[in-house]
């Protein structure tokens, strides 16, 4: 007699699952299951795994996605928050010791302190919870140890506005083409979870640069600048940045100036490498 807390990774049906278990999906943590096998070939495709690599799962949930990645990586840490599910998956993957499932909220590990003393390289493949996604991909970028490759799935919009190109750029987009080059594997259709979210997602690669793709050196203050800069994104940049940064329209069509963008520009306009001369013009004036 099979025990009620085993989940049968072969099925699809997350209901029954999380039933057997005695729980239900949390809207708290945007808990929406991957119920489709094609979409999960794809994301493991995508992800390129050899026998060598570690990997880290963000939200393992059910386990349909960790029962992939045990058979192909030779470690596996998956970071569940909910810890029933935890519990569950310590259970049903017992016997597989190149797996490690910590109950904790991703956002509070450090992803070197993971791997204690080593510089060890690693992947991150995850269905990533839509309400912090974007904080999740920034966690992981600007950690002190960077993974190698991140194939993750979000909301479509999300995944839409990391791959922008200047001209429909954002926050988001920058945050993410600074420390690697993303792109967007597929769709996958809301109804291939379990609840169906009320959005389509993506699944989106990130090869991760050695460095930022750009020259910045100091990351808070290119930030600073970015963030100032979309302060109001429908306004024209030099209005943006007054306001965002508290300093006269004079000066900023300065600094806008000495960094060669024209001050009507408006702010999704612009590309990494303008966004870090104008950091470099600010940092320039601030010496002075």
């Amino acid at each position: 007699m099979r025990d009620q807390n085993t989940i049968d990774r072969s099925s699809p049906d997350a209901k029954s699952q999380l039933h057997r278990l005695g729980t239900r999906a949390k809207k708290g943590l945007g808990q929406h299951f991957l119920v489709d096998r094609g979409v999960l070939e794809k994301i493991i495709s995508a992800a390129e795994l050899e026998p060598s690599d570690t990997v880290i799962e963000v939200g393992p949930g059910l386990g349909v996605l960790t029962g992939e990645l045990v058979k192909k990586a030779a470690n596996v840490i998956a970071i569940e928050a909910d810890s029933k599910l935890a519990s569950s998956l310590q259970k049903t993957f017992s016997k597989i010791p190149q797996l490690t499932v910590l109950n904790a909220d991703v956002l509070e590990i450090d992803p070197g302190e993971i791997f204690a003393k080593e510089r060890q390289s690693y992947k991150v493949v995850a269905n990533l919870p839509y309400y912090i996604a974007a904080p999740i991909l920034r966690h992981f970028l600007e950690a002190s140890l960077k993974p190698s490759l991140m194939v993750v799935m979000v909301q479509k919009e999300v995944g839409q506005s990391i791959v922008a190109a200047p001209g429909d750029m954002s926050i988001l987009g920058i945050s993410v083409q600074l420390y690697g080059k993303p792109t967007i594997v597929d769709y996958v259709p809301a109804q291939s979870f379990y609840p169906q979210p009320k959005v389509d997602s993506a699944i989106v690669r990130i090869d991760v640069y050695p460095k930022p793709a750009v020259e910045v050196r100091d990351i808070a203050g290119f930030f600073e600048i970015v963030k100032a800069g979309f302060s109001a994104p429908r306004k024209q940049i030099r209005n943006s940045l007054a306001l965002g940064l508290q300093v006269t329209s004079a000066e900023v069509v300065e600094l806008l100036g000495q960094a060669g963008i024209e001050p009507q520009r408006r702010p999704e306009t612009l590309s990494l490498e303008e966004w870090a001369k104008l950091h470099r013009a600010f940092m320039s004036k601030v010496k002075k």
